[in-house]
Protein backbone atom coordinates (compact mmCIF):
# COMPACT_ATOMS: atom_id res chain seq x y z
CA UNK A 1 0.00 0.00 0.00
CA UNK A 2 1.54 3.52 -0.89
CA UNK A 3 0.84 5.36 2.40
CA UNK A 4 -0.23 8.48 2.67
CA UNK A 5 1.40 11.79 2.66
CA UNK A 6 1.02 13.76 6.18
CA UNK A 7 1.81 17.30 7.17
CA UNK A 8 1.54 18.51 11.06
CA UNK A 9 0.38 22.13 11.45
CA UNK A 10 1.42 22.61 15.11
CA UNK A 11 3.68 20.42 15.53
CA UNK A 12 6.39 21.75 17.97
CA UNK A 13 3.79 21.75 21.07
CA UNK A 14 2.60 18.32 23.25
CA UNK A 15 0.14 17.36 20.51
CA UNK A 16 2.24 17.63 17.61
CA UNK A 17 5.06 16.22 18.88
CA UNK A 18 3.03 13.25 19.88
CA UNK A 19 1.54 13.14 15.99
CA UNK A 20 5.02 13.07 15.36
CA UNK A 21 5.72 9.86 17.42
CA UNK A 22 2.66 8.01 16.41
CA UNK A 23 3.47 8.88 12.52
CA UNK A 24 7.11 7.39 12.68
CA UNK A 25 6.04 3.59 12.34
CA UNK A 26 2.31 4.16 10.86
CA UNK A 27 1.12 1.44 8.28
CA UNK A 28 -0.65 3.60 6.31
CA UNK A 29 0.58 7.06 6.84
CA UNK A 30 4.01 8.74 6.45
CA UNK A 31 5.31 11.94 7.96
CA UNK A 32 5.98 14.82 5.02
CA UNK A 33 6.40 17.86 6.95
CA UNK A 34 6.04 19.42 9.78
CA UNK A 35 4.72 23.37 10.09
CA UNK A 36 4.51 25.33 13.59
CA UNK A 37 4.46 29.60 14.23
CA UNK A 38 6.77 32.21 12.42
CA UNK A 39 9.46 32.35 15.49
CA UNK A 40 10.10 27.81 14.42
CA UNK A 41 9.98 28.36 11.01
CA UNK A 42 13.57 27.83 9.34
CA UNK A 43 15.00 25.85 12.17
CA UNK A 44 15.38 22.01 12.41
CA UNK A 45 12.90 20.36 13.94
CA UNK A 46 15.20 19.05 16.59
CA UNK A 47 16.06 22.42 17.31
CA UNK A 48 12.62 23.83 17.20
CA UNK A 49 12.05 21.95 20.03
CA UNK A 50 15.17 22.27 22.03
CA UNK A 51 14.56 22.39 25.65
CA UNK A 52 10.64 21.57 24.91
CA UNK A 53 10.49 18.12 23.99
CA UNK A 54 8.50 16.58 26.17
CA UNK A 55 7.62 12.45 24.96
CA UNK A 56 9.34 9.79 26.87
CA UNK A 57 10.96 8.48 23.57
CA UNK A 58 13.54 10.52 21.34
CA UNK A 59 12.93 12.93 18.27
CA UNK A 60 11.92 10.13 15.62
CA UNK A 61 15.29 10.65 13.16
CA UNK A 62 13.40 11.56 9.79
CA UNK A 63 11.53 14.53 12.45
CA UNK A 64 14.72 15.67 13.92
CA UNK A 65 16.04 17.01 10.03
CA UNK A 66 12.80 18.60 8.58
CA UNK A 67 13.33 22.06 8.54
CA UNK A 68 9.96 23.55 9.97
CA UNK A 69 7.70 25.36 7.65
CA UNK A 70 4.93 28.00 8.49
CA UNK A 71 1.69 27.02 8.91
CA UNK A 72 0.02 29.92 7.34
CA UNK A 73 2.49 31.69 5.28
CA UNK A 74 3.32 28.46 3.64
CA UNK A 75 0.21 27.17 3.25
CA UNK A 76 -0.29 27.18 -0.08
CA UNK A 77 2.91 24.89 -0.73
CA UNK A 78 2.17 22.81 2.21
CA UNK A 79 -1.33 22.13 0.87
CA UNK A 80 0.74 21.16 -2.55
CA UNK A 81 3.19 18.57 -1.27
CA UNK A 82 0.20 16.65 1.43
CA UNK A 83 -2.82 14.40 1.17
CA UNK A 84 -3.76 15.84 4.00
CA UNK A 85 -2.88 17.46 7.42
CA UNK A 86 -3.53 16.62 11.15
CA UNK A 87 -3.89 20.69 13.26
CA UNK A 88 -2.76 21.02 16.50
CA UNK A 89 -1.80 24.80 16.44
CA UNK A 90 -2.05 26.82 19.42
CA UNK A 91 -3.53 29.94 18.37
CA UNK A 92 -6.94 32.01 19.04
CA UNK A 93 -10.00 30.16 18.20
CA UNK A 94 -11.06 32.74 15.09
CA UNK A 95 -7.56 32.41 14.18
CA UNK A 96 -7.50 28.61 14.18
CA UNK A 97 -10.69 28.49 12.28
CA UNK A 98 -9.96 30.93 9.62
CA UNK A 99 -6.57 28.71 9.30
CA UNK A 100 -8.12 25.31 8.99
CA UNK A 101 -10.82 26.19 6.99
CA UNK A 102 -8.30 27.76 4.30
CA UNK A 103 -6.51 24.83 4.08
CA UNK A 104 -9.57 23.04 3.22
CA UNK A 105 -10.54 25.37 0.76
CA UNK A 106 -6.86 24.50 -0.85
CA UNK A 107 -8.44 20.94 -1.20
CA UNK A 108 -6.12 19.40 1.87
CA UNK A 109 -8.03 17.73 4.00
CA UNK A 110 -7.74 18.48 7.70
CA UNK A 111 -8.07 16.19 10.90
CA UNK A 112 -8.02 18.73 13.82
CA UNK A 113 -7.36 18.20 17.04
CA UNK A 114 -8.62 21.68 18.31
CA UNK A 115 -11.78 22.86 19.57
CA UNK A 116 -11.90 25.66 17.10
CA UNK A 117 -14.34 23.70 14.48
CA UNK A 118 -16.33 21.23 17.03
CA UNK A 119 -19.62 23.65 17.16
CA UNK A 120 -19.34 24.35 13.23
CA UNK A 121 -22.79 22.31 12.36
CA UNK A 122 -21.34 20.69 9.42
CA UNK A 123 -18.28 19.76 10.71
CA UNK A 124 -18.15 16.44 12.02
CA UNK A 125 -16.94 15.93 16.06
CA UNK A 126 -15.74 12.12 15.68
CA UNK A 127 -14.71 8.96 17.81
CA UNK A 128 -14.49 6.40 15.74
CA UNK A 129 -16.00 3.59 17.78
CA UNK A 130 -19.27 5.89 18.69
CA UNK A 131 -20.21 8.13 16.08
CA UNK A 132 -18.51 7.44 12.59
CA UNK A 133 -21.73 7.99 10.68
CA UNK A 134 -21.37 11.59 10.94
CA UNK A 135 -18.51 12.05 8.52
CA UNK A 136 -21.51 11.71 5.98
CA UNK A 137 -21.85 15.49 6.69
CA UNK A 138 -18.89 16.02 4.96
CA UNK A 139 -20.70 16.31 1.31
CA UNK A 140 -22.39 19.12 3.09
CA UNK A 141 -19.59 20.53 4.33
CA UNK A 142 -17.87 20.45 0.77
CA UNK A 143 -20.41 22.03 -1.08
CA UNK A 144 -20.68 25.26 1.38
CA UNK A 145 -16.65 25.46 0.73
CA UNK A 146 -17.13 24.51 -2.76
CA UNK A 147 -14.03 21.98 -2.61
CA UNK A 148 -14.08 18.38 -3.89
CA UNK A 149 -10.89 16.90 -1.95
CA UNK A 150 -10.92 19.67 1.08
CA UNK A 151 -12.29 18.99 4.35
CA UNK A 152 -12.58 19.72 8.10
CA UNK A 153 -13.32 16.96 10.85
CA UNK A 154 -12.60 17.51 14.61
CA UNK A 155 -11.88 14.99 17.76
CA UNK A 156 -13.71 15.48 20.67
CA UNK A 157 -12.42 16.95 23.88
CA UNK A 158 -10.21 14.79 25.88
CA UNK A 159 -11.97 15.23 29.02
CA UNK A 160 -14.82 13.15 27.57
CA UNK A 161 -13.22 10.09 26.34
CA UNK A 162 -12.90 8.55 28.90
CA UNK A 163 -16.41 8.05 30.18
CA UNK A 164 -18.72 8.71 27.27
CA UNK A 165 -17.27 5.43 24.76
CA UNK A 166 -18.14 3.31 28.17
CA UNK A 167 -21.90 5.14 28.25
CA UNK A 168 -22.51 4.74 24.80
CA UNK A 169 -23.27 1.11 24.49
CA UNK A 170 -25.57 1.31 27.85
CA UNK A 171 -27.37 4.54 26.09
CA UNK A 172 -28.26 2.22 23.00
CA UNK A 173 -29.59 -0.40 24.93
CA UNK A 174 -31.15 0.66 28.16
CA UNK A 175 -31.80 4.91 27.33
CA UNK A 176 -29.98 7.09 29.97
CA UNK A 177 -31.89 9.75 31.95
CA UNK A 178 -28.88 11.27 33.67
CA UNK A 179 -25.52 11.64 34.04
CA UNK A 180 -23.05 12.77 36.86
CA UNK A 181 -19.49 13.03 35.78
CA UNK A 182 -16.39 14.16 37.87
CA UNK A 183 -13.49 14.21 35.50
CA UNK A 184 -9.80 13.97 37.32
CA UNK A 185 -7.28 15.53 34.47
CA UNK A 186 -3.64 14.65 33.99
CA UNK A 187 -1.19 17.85 33.76
CA UNK A 188 -0.69 16.82 29.65
CA UNK A 189 -3.61 18.16 29.27
CA UNK A 190 -2.23 21.41 29.71
CA UNK A 191 0.46 20.66 27.54
CA UNK A 192 2.30 20.47 31.18
CA UNK A 193 5.06 18.20 32.75
CA UNK A 194 5.98 18.57 36.36
CA UNK A 195 9.25 20.29 34.84
CA UNK A 196 7.48 22.81 33.17
CA UNK A 197 4.70 23.06 35.94
CA UNK A 198 5.99 22.42 39.60
CA UNK A 199 3.30 24.09 41.34
CA UNK A 200 1.19 21.09 40.45
CA UNK A 201 3.08 18.62 42.78
CA UNK A 202 0.96 18.15 45.37
CA UNK A 203 -1.63 19.93 44.63
CA UNK A 204 -4.90 19.77 42.64
CA UNK A 205 -6.70 22.93 41.31
CA UNK A 206 -10.89 22.38 41.18
CA UNK A 207 -10.88 24.34 37.93
CA UNK A 208 -10.20 23.75 34.06
CA UNK A 209 -11.52 26.54 31.76
CA UNK A 210 -13.98 25.29 29.46
CA UNK A 211 -13.87 21.69 30.63
CA UNK A 212 -17.14 21.22 32.31
CA UNK A 213 -18.87 23.22 29.45
CA UNK A 214 -17.23 20.97 27.09
CA UNK A 215 -17.88 17.64 29.22
CA UNK A 216 -21.77 18.67 29.49
CA UNK A 217 -22.25 19.95 25.60
CA UNK A 218 -19.59 17.86 22.96
CA UNK A 219 -21.50 14.64 24.41
CA UNK A 220 -24.95 15.88 22.53
CA UNK A 221 -22.95 16.25 19.44
CA UNK A 222 -21.42 12.99 19.25
CA UNK A 223 -25.23 11.19 20.34
CA UNK A 224 -26.49 13.89 17.57
CA UNK A 225 -27.96 12.67 14.04
CA UNK A 226 -26.98 14.27 10.61
CA UNK A 227 -30.17 15.72 9.19
CA UNK A 228 -30.63 18.21 6.17
CA UNK A 229 -26.75 18.81 5.92
CA UNK A 230 -25.80 19.26 9.35
CA UNK A 231 -25.25 17.63 12.74
CA UNK A 232 -28.99 18.17 15.06
CA UNK A 233 -27.77 17.53 18.78
CA UNK A 234 -29.20 14.96 21.14
CA UNK A 235 -31.52 16.10 23.51
CA UNK A 236 -30.69 13.50 26.35
CA UNK A 237 -29.27 12.99 28.79
CA UNK A 238 -29.00 15.24 30.89
CA UNK A 239 -25.05 15.65 31.91
CA UNK A 240 -23.56 18.14 34.96
CA UNK A 241 -19.91 17.52 35.70
CA UNK A 242 -17.38 18.72 37.53
CA UNK A 243 -13.31 18.79 36.77
CA UNK A 244 -10.10 18.74 38.19
CA UNK A 245 -6.51 19.28 37.22
CA UNK A 246 -4.89 16.41 39.51
CA UNK A 247 -0.92 15.64 39.56
CA UNK A 248 -0.60 13.47 37.53
CA UNK A 249 1.33 13.10 34.30
CA UNK A 250 -0.85 11.03 31.65
CA UNK A 251 -4.80 9.69 31.73
CA UNK A 252 -7.56 11.48 33.02
CA UNK A 253 -9.92 9.57 35.01
CA UNK A 254 -13.27 9.83 35.95
CA UNK A 255 -15.96 9.41 38.49
CA UNK A 256 -19.32 8.66 37.07
CA UNK A 257 -23.06 8.12 38.10
CA UNK A 258 -25.79 7.38 35.73
CA UNK A 259 -29.78 6.71 35.98
CA UNK A 260 -31.11 4.54 33.03
CA UNK A 261 -34.16 4.45 31.38
CA UNK A 262 -34.70 0.41 32.08
CA UNK A 263 -32.43 -0.01 34.72
CA UNK A 264 -29.90 -3.13 33.78
CA UNK A 265 -28.30 -5.33 36.20
CA UNK A 266 -24.72 -5.56 36.68
CA UNK A 267 -23.96 -8.58 35.07
CA UNK A 268 -25.74 -7.19 31.85
CA UNK A 269 -23.42 -3.70 31.55
CA UNK A 270 -19.97 -5.94 32.49
CA UNK A 271 -21.49 -8.24 29.49
CA UNK A 272 -22.55 -5.57 27.10
CA UNK A 273 -19.20 -3.59 27.71
CA UNK A 274 -16.86 -7.09 27.03
CA UNK A 275 -18.49 -7.95 23.91
CA UNK A 276 -18.31 -4.16 22.30
CA UNK A 277 -17.26 -3.48 18.65
CA UNK A 278 -17.50 -0.93 16.26
CA UNK A 279 -16.98 0.25 12.93
CA UNK A 280 -13.40 1.01 13.96
CA UNK A 281 -12.69 -2.84 14.83
CA UNK A 282 -14.53 -4.14 11.32
CA UNK A 283 -12.37 -2.06 9.39
CA UNK A 284 -9.47 -2.81 11.23
CA UNK A 285 -7.89 0.41 11.67
CA UNK A 286 -4.33 0.48 12.64
CA UNK A 287 -5.09 2.44 15.83
CA UNK A 288 -8.37 0.88 16.80
CA UNK A 289 -8.29 -0.86 20.42
CA UNK A 290 -8.74 -4.63 19.44
CA UNK A 291 -10.97 -4.65 23.20
CA UNK A 292 -12.04 -1.24 23.70
CA UNK A 293 -13.11 -1.85 27.27
CA UNK A 294 -11.21 -3.49 29.81
CA UNK A 295 -13.08 -4.07 32.55
CA UNK A 296 -11.08 -4.89 36.79
CA UNK A 297 -12.98 -6.50 39.27
CA UNK A 298 -10.01 -5.21 41.49
CA UNK A 299 -11.46 -2.67 43.92
CA UNK A 300 -8.50 -0.21 42.91
CA UNK A 301 -8.15 0.12 39.45
CA UNK A 302 -8.45 1.70 37.03
CA UNK A 303 -4.89 3.45 37.68
CA UNK A 304 -2.87 6.06 35.55
CA UNK A 305 0.21 4.90 36.21
CA UNK A 306 -0.95 0.77 35.26
CA UNK A 307 -3.40 1.12 33.06
CA UNK A 308 -3.39 3.93 30.79
CA UNK A 309 -1.36 2.55 28.11
CA UNK A 310 -3.70 -0.03 27.90
CA UNK A 311 -3.71 -1.14 23.74
CA UNK A 312 -1.01 1.52 23.56
CA UNK A 313 -3.61 4.07 25.02
CA UNK A 314 -6.36 3.62 22.78
CA UNK A 315 -8.39 1.34 25.23
CA UNK A 316 -10.74 2.32 27.87
CA UNK A 317 -10.31 1.08 31.37
CA UNK A 318 -13.22 1.15 33.94
CA UNK A 319 -13.92 -0.25 37.51
CA UNK A 320 -15.78 -0.22 40.56
CA UNK A 321 -19.36 -0.56 38.78
CA UNK A 322 -21.61 -0.43 41.92
CA UNK A 323 -25.28 0.75 42.79
CA UNK A 324 -25.15 3.70 44.12
CA UNK A 325 -27.85 5.50 46.70
CA UNK A 326 -28.99 8.46 44.28
CA UNK A 327 -28.38 7.09 40.64
CA UNK A 328 -28.93 3.35 39.77
CA UNK A 329 -25.29 2.76 39.09
CA UNK A 330 -21.16 4.59 39.29
CA UNK A 331 -17.91 3.30 38.07
CA UNK A 332 -15.07 4.70 37.35
CA UNK A 333 -13.21 4.95 33.54
CA UNK A 334 -9.40 6.09 32.54
CA UNK A 335 -8.30 7.24 29.06
CA UNK A 336 -5.05 8.72 27.97
CA UNK A 337 -5.29 11.83 27.09
CA UNK A 338 -2.32 13.11 25.16
CA UNK A 339 -3.47 9.60 22.84
CA UNK A 340 -6.96 8.31 22.90
CA UNK A 341 -7.93 11.71 24.23
CA UNK A 342 -5.41 13.84 21.60
CA UNK A 343 -3.13 12.79 19.03
CA UNK A 344 -4.17 9.16 18.91
CA UNK A 345 -7.68 9.90 18.47
CA UNK A 346 -7.10 11.98 15.57
CA UNK A 347 -4.77 9.67 14.15
CA UNK A 348 -7.79 6.70 14.75
CA UNK A 349 -10.26 9.55 12.85
CA UNK A 350 -7.86 10.09 10.08
CA UNK A 351 -7.83 6.18 9.43
CA UNK A 352 -10.96 6.35 9.40
CA UNK A 353 -11.48 8.82 6.80
CA UNK A 354 -8.85 6.90 4.60
CA UNK A 355 -10.93 3.70 5.25
CA UNK A 356 -14.45 5.09 4.15
CA UNK A 357 -12.92 6.83 1.04
CA UNK A 358 -13.38 10.62 1.99
CA UNK A 359 -9.86 11.31 2.24
CA UNK A 360 -7.63 9.99 -0.86
CA UNK A 361 -4.69 10.18 -2.60
CA UNK A 362 -3.71 13.99 -3.69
Amino acid sequence: MEKFQVGVIGGTGMVGQRFITLLEDHPWFELKLIAASPRSAGKPYREAVEGRWAMAKPIPAKAAGMIVMDAEGDAEKIAGQVDFVFSAVDMKKEEIQALEERYARLECPVVSNNSAHRWTPDVPMVIPEINPEHIQVIGAQRKRLGVRRGLIATKSNCSIQSYVPALHPLRSAFGLKRVLACTYQAISGAGKTFETWPEMVDNLIPYIAGEEEKSEQEPMKIWGRVEDGVIVRAEAPAITSQCFRVPVSDGHTAAVFVDFEKKPSMEEIKAIWASYRSRAQELGLPSAAKQLFHYFEEPDRPQARLDRGLEGGMAISIGRLRPDTQYDYKFACLSHNTLRGAAGGSVELAELLCAEGYITKA
